[in-house]
């Protein structure tokens, strides 16, 4: 048997990174895929884009979302490393289609939209969702869940953060499903 790999999805603010860090903390491989394995570029192709393109579209918050995709090769690659029994890769993406299959599971973690709203407060202005209108684009995913993948676990992210660890962990021990 080889190495497990999860996803831990869900809109900016619900908590992702500090999970991430948290899992880290605990002894886990994570990978921070908004930082490891994310770039602008064209969701269907991979093909990447010029981060300037967005300037002259009129809502570019929602452009650069819209683009905001994972290296796929990268992600099969940390997949395919068979060093670790676990890999936690924490974050989101537009191109998820096209390499969700290849995990063990997926969580989706879950706050209701004052919890949201009070984390996304907080944030500093050059983090995304520290602008009005990066705000308000979460508010209308969370509102929605377009971006959420089907079939995930979800994760009530309201509870301390060692119980949501705990959680996720529990549901990968010894679990030998695709669907966690």
């Amino acid at each position: 048997m080889g190495v497990k790999n999860y996803l831990i999805e869900g809109v900016s603010g619900t908590g992702k990174t500090t999970v991430a860090e948290e899992l880290q903390r605990r002894g886990y491989h994570v990978i921070h895929g908004d930082r490891e394995l994310s770039y602008i570029g064209d969701a269907e192709t991979g093909e990447p884009l010029d981060g300037l393109a967005h300037e002259s579209v009129t809502d570019s918050v929602t452009w650069v979302h819209e683009h905001h995709i994972w290296d796929v090769g990268k992600v099969k690659s940390v997949i395919a490393d068979h060093r670790n029994a676990i890999s936690f890769f924490c974050g989101g993406s537009r191109n998820l289609s096209r390499f969700i299959d290849l995990f063990d599971g997926v969580f989706v973690l879950d706050v209701d939209l004052d919890t949201l709203n009070r984390r996304l407060a907080l944030r500093p202005e050059d983090e995304f969702g520290g602008r009005p209108a990066e705000r308000e684009l979460i508010v209308r995913l969370h509102a929605t869940k377009e971006d959420i993948p089907k079939g995930g676990v979800v994760i009530d992210a309201t509870l301390p953060l060692a119980v949501v660890v705990d959680e996720i962990v529990s549901k990968c021990s010894g679990s030998g499903s695709k669907g966690v």
